[in-house]
């Protein structure tokens, strides 16, 4: 049997490891749900909207694949899209306490939500928006770790006067 599933980031931008976490979600559950998170204590580059259109344009090729916003707790949030199901991307070993804790602490505020760690490519394992932002805030070519509308994006909030 398969779900909805919600993966749910800040994609502050979209990186082609989120990329590849989303396809390989996609093969696995019949909805996903990509969730942008918005969270009032982070100064992200994009705005919640763009993040969306980002994504949107990202994933349009890919079926069963939804892009929103949500606010608040993301177990009340998968009891509003009825998913089963968090999709939480993996890169290094680093990654797994943080999101083993907060899979448990998911558990124990929804029993019936279940965490389903995924992982990128191995080439795509090293990518993180915070990593490509300071490459396209200090003029470094973006292109080859994110999506074309989202090399666009980061060259243009990076744009410096002529």
């Amino acid at each position: 049997m398969r779900h909805t599933a919600i993966y749910p980031g800040s994609f502050d931008p979209v990186t082609n490891g989120h990329l590849d976490v989303i396809g390989r979600a996609a093969r696995l559950f019949d909805r996903v749900v990509v969730a942008v998170a918005f969270n009032e204590l982070k100064q992200p580059l994009f705005a919640p909207e763009e993040r969306i259109e980002l994504l949107q344009q990202a994933t349009a090729g890919l079926p069963g694949v939804e892009v929103t916003a949500f606010r608040g707790l993301l177990v009340d949030f998968a009891r509003e899209c009825q998913a089963g199901v968090v999709v939480r991307g993996l890169r290094a070993i680093s990654d797994f306490e943080f999101e083993f804790q907060m899979a448990l602490m998911n558990r124990k505020l929804h029993p019936e939500l279940e965490t389903c760690f995924l992982t990128p490519k191995e080439e795509l394992t090293y990518l993180s928006s915070r990593l490509i932002k300071e490459i396209a805030r200090l003029g470094g070519p973006v292109d080859a770790f994110v999506p074309a509308p989202a090399a666009r994006a980061l060259r243009a909030k990076f744009a410096r006067p002529a």
